[in-house]
């Protein structure tokens, strides 16, 4: 029986839904975060916060013991300095799936659609990597993947238009890419933690809706009241961004190479063709136009999420 679970990433935008809702549940929630501050917003008494980094193996093994499951939704794509995707989503989560295996604990893995050693993305490449991991070992386990969060996307268009109400896209813009609800994903992460019949699965979630950035920045726009188109930042421009200012900062080099590859590559999801949403029929199925009207009517960053 499931009674007590570690969060890793418990305090993001993902992790903050999956805590609170397992504890709405009864079970007792443990969230590792490298900064306590950050879990301010998570209070209750059967939610307990403690300080570790998982890309340090013995902060894993603490935080592990006693787990009956562990929930990574970690990831470094947009972290500074020494955090990133090879030393969060890969190696923290080599660090997670081994102190799981030495507690004798369970592991649901959030990884992303698209996942592959191949992939443009390093941050896909980091969660194949943590995947095939995961399957090597003798944990049982869940896999989630999911397709990008609504509510991140809406929030980066909203904050980048300012005054001029211009969101600004890095690139052309022009990709069809499928957009999910943080919530609806946070539904399925939270399920399967407590659905030991899943063990053994890779399950992928994406939303109903597939958009251009350009399209989903027109969408914020409107919703502000306004008409004009967003402004983007050449493609040329973000070769040199990757090239320049990204060896000094790798955290923009990585957003510039992404942005390249989200111009050209495939990321469009059909839920027509998956079965997670006719396995789990009561899933919630959220469009990009019902995220943006909560997002707009939320009273605080945290209700936003």
């Amino acid at each position: 029986m499931i009674s007590r679970v570690l969060v890793a990433g418990g305090t993001g935008r993902l992790g903050t839904l999956v805590v609170n809702g397992l504890a709405a549940r009864g079970l007792d929630v443990r969230v590792m975060t490298r900064d306590p501050k950050r879990a301010a917003h998570l209070a209750g008494e059967r939610i307990e916060v403690v300080t570790g980094d998982v890309r340090d193996p013995a902060s894993a093994m603490t935080a592990v013991a006693g787990a009956d499951v562990v929930v990574s939704a970690v990831h470094g794509f947009a972290g500074p300095g020494r955090v990133s995707p090879t030393t969060v989503d890969r190696d923290g989560n080599t660090h997670l799936i081994k102190a799981a295996q030495t507690a004798g604990a369970e592991v649901v893995l959030m990884s992303i659609v698209g996942a592959a050693p191949d992939s443009p993305f390093e941050l896909f490449r980091m969660k194949h990597a943590a995947e095939t991991v995961l399957a090597a070992s003798a944990v049982p386990s869940t896999v989630v993947r999911s397709t990008a969060f609504l509510e991140l996307w809406i929030e980066l268009l909203t904050s980048t238009a300012g005054r001029s109400n211009r969101p600004l896209i890095f690139g052309r813009g022009q990709n069809p890419i499928n957009f999910v609800s943080v919530r609806d994903v946070a539904a399925l992460v939270e399920r399967v933690t407590i659905d030991q019949a899943t063990r053994g699965q890779t399950l992928e979630i994406g939303g109903p809706d597939n958009l251009t950035l350009d399209e989903l920045a027109r969408m914020v726009v409107a919703h502000r009241s306004g008409s004009d188109g967003p402004r983007h930042i050449p493609r040329a421009a973000l070769r040199t961004m990757a090239a320049t200012v990204g060896r000094l900062r790798p955290e923009l080099g990585r957003q510039a190479r992404a942005a390249l590859a989200m111009d050209q590559s495939d990321m469009t999801f059909s839920a027509s063709v998956n079965g997670v949403r006719d396995l789990f029929f009561y899933l919630p199925c959220t469009s990009a136009a019902e995220a943006l009207r909560k997002f707009n009517a939320a009273d605080s960053h945290a209700d936003r999420i």
